[in-house]
């Protein structure tokens, strides 16, 4: 009825050793550099952060946990 249709190894073109590697080396680069690029924007966002911090320009003696009248502290800038 059918041949036979099964493959060899020598077929499987996509599926060889070296097609395995390499693209779990591709995989391995890609997420390494991604690591690396968040890990660079996150350390330049936290030094950008701790060099200009928020300055309180008000005394907050007044201020209490849960009140109404905290939004009269707020300035409008």
């Amino acid at each position: 009825m059918a041949d036979n249709t099964q493959m060899t190894e020598k077929e499987r073109g996509i599926f060889s050793l070296m097609h395995g590697l390499f693209g779990m080396l591709i995989a391995v680069v890609l997420l390494l550099s991604i690591v690396g690029v968040l890990t660079f924007f996150g350390i330049k966002a936290q030094s950008d952060n701790a060099t200009k911090y928020y300055k309180i320009d008000q005394s907050l003696d007044g201020l209490k946990a849960n009140s109404p009248d905290n939004y009269k502290l707020r300035s409008s800038e």
